[in-house]
């Protein structure tokens, strides 16, 4: 568990980091917010297309040798994006090496697990995965914010090499009782699989840019955004992927994912709610950075600070979690953790001025992280035991897919509602307002294709650069102020819908407490 919870406690570490020193970065690599926003998205991406892949190879090579080749794959990519001297480098460092390296990392975890515990003992190792992920969550940002504000960002990714090299160095001690199947890999069946998962999830990255539906740029197709267009092939290429899949097995071949596997109430209602846990996470840590530090002009560091409460009671509440798991069923250890999660959503709604310092956003904060911290230590449980040992990597390999999954639309989804609540709020304030019609005029003009997340104090000095007077610049950085705030309610609010969401697949969460009745026979009590 020490060896598996620090390979797990590196594959969460990068997010968090990159979330609270995306400003800095933005500006060391002279790049854009768009440009990170695409890597952070691609590097979840990345996993989530080839993360079948992975699992599939767990089982050809063994796990344990897939956790090891993962972590070195991994080592490799975090040492280039510690060197990076460009948006480019980390990109391929980052999005795309360490990428392929989690996706042997991540099942290869799952599956170690389920194979090496079983019953309560189960629930507990994976609420100390979940617990790993939580520490990763709390230390990312002040870690991150420190050595940000005070060294360099790279420093963490030099600091995963020496995590991964310590990895590998006790790899021997974890125990692998799987067996190893020497079968082919369908290489449509992988083709197929991460082309529908990039499409799918690269078009809603794009409705930012280019609308949901009516196109807002230069680039349209039938009149209409590409966006549909774009999902709806992703949508036939996982079609195609999953008639493959039966075809393999009516000929006797092995498929790369057994689509009955899906057809288990259990595993789709963990996988669904995991799926957007992460959903909800990866876009609360996308959207409070972006404001702390690019409207506030917060540090990294401090910026960590304001999100440690969320951090703390994801640690806390996953160990409460797994003491419960003892007397309380995971689904309904899971639904008070949902229920929470919207009220928290609610709670930052609510909470929104402009400088984030109160108390009650300090309590949705903390409120948020005891809802996943709930969440963590149930939902993988529930979804590797949905399955016999000769599925273990199969399933751990569809989890770490909508979990990584979930983030990519987390960042992607929430971030584009930011962008678009922004550039309409923005547009709206300065018709509604006293500028003269021939400045509102040229801002609107100039923002119709959306605005850009900068800082409020960098507008006016914009707008002067751009001939304003000195008091219709002030204006005009008011009105974008204002406006930021509201694209930040509605980013809460849309966070809150998802949460409720969830809602509806944790009705098929099993309802029994596990090992309840052996430990009941076991005590002479009829269960």
């Amino acid at each position: 568990m020490t060896v598996l919870g620090a390979a797990q406690f590196v594959m969460v570490l990068d997010s968090t980091v990159m979330n609270v020193s995306i400003s800095t970065v933005v500006k060391d690599l002279h790049t854009t917010i768009t440009a990170m926003q695409t890597t952070i998205t691609f590097y979840t991406l990345t996993m989530a297309a080839f993360m079948l892949l992975g699992a599939k190879l767990g089982d050809i090579w063994g796990r344990r040798r897939a956790l090891v080749i993962g972590s070195i794959v991994y080592a490799i990519g975090s040492g280039t994006t510690a060197l990076s001297p460009n948006i480019g480098v980390l990109f391929v460092g980052w999005s795309v090496v360490e990428g392929l390296g989690a996706v042997l990392v991540i099942p290869a975890i799952a599956a170690l697990i389920a194979d090496n515990y079983s019953g309560h003992a189960r629930v507990t190792a994976f609420a100390v995965i979940g617990a790993s992920s939580g520490v990763a969550v709390a230390a990312g940002p002040l870690i991150g914010g420190f050595l940000t504000t005070y060294a360099s960002w790279r420093y963490v990714f030099a600091g995963e090499v020496v995590i991964m090299a310590v990895v590998l160095l006790f790899s021997r001690v974890v125990h692998d009782s799987g067996a190893r199947e020497r079968v082919p890999i369908d290489l449509l069946s992988v083709v197929l699989s991460a082309l529908g998962l990039v499409l799918v999830v690269w078009g809603l990255l794009q409705t930012k840019t280019w609308g949901w539906i009516l196109p807002t740029q230069d680039a349209s197709l039938l009149g209409l955004s590409p966006v549909p267009f774009i999902v709806a092939a992703g949508a036939v290429a996982l079609w195609l992927f999953f008639v493959r899949q039966r075809r393999l097995i009516a000929k006797g071949r092995t498929p790369l994912l057994d689509p009955s596997i899906l057809q288990l109430r259990q595993l789709r209602a963990g996988i669904g709610s995991l799926g957007l846990q992460y959903t909800v996470t990866a876009g609360l840590f996308f959207i409070v950075p972006i404001y702390l530090q690019l409207t506030l002009g917060l540090n990294a560091l401090t910026t960590g600070l304001r999100i440690f409460p969320l951090s703390v009671s994801l640690v806390l509440f996953s160990i409460v979690g797994t003491v419960l798991a003892r007397r309380v069923s995971p689904k309904r250890i899971s639904r008070i953790g949902q229920l929470a999660l919207v009220v928290a959503s609610l709670i930052l709604l609510g909470s929104v001025d402009p400088e984030l310092d109160t108390f009650v956003f300090g309590l949705g904060m903390f409120i948020a992280g005891a809802a996943l911290g709930l969440l963590a230590s149930q939902l993988g449980n529930v979804t590797m035991s949905a399955v016999g040992p000769d599925q273990l990597s199969e399933a751990g390999g569809v989890q770490g897919v909508f979990q990584n999954l979930g983030s990519s639309l987390g960042t992607a989804l929430i971030g584009s509602v930011m962008i678009a609540a922004l550039s309409t709020a923005f547009a709206g304030n300065v018709a509604a307002s006293s500028l003269p019609q021939s400045l509102q005029s040229q801002v609107q003009e100039q923002t119709q294709h959306g605005v850009g997340v900068i800082p409020v104090s960098g507008v006016s000095q914009i707008a002067q650069d751009q001939g304003l007077s000195s008091s219709d610049s002030e204006k005009l950085a008011s009105l974008y102020s204002s406006s930021q705030l509201e694209a930040l309610r509605l980013s809460f609010a849309a966070l809150s819908l998802i949460s409720c969401a969830a809602l509806f697949f944790s009705r098929n969460l099993p309802s029994e407490v596990p090992g309840k009745d052996a430990r009941t026979k076991a005590k002479g009590v009829p269960a």
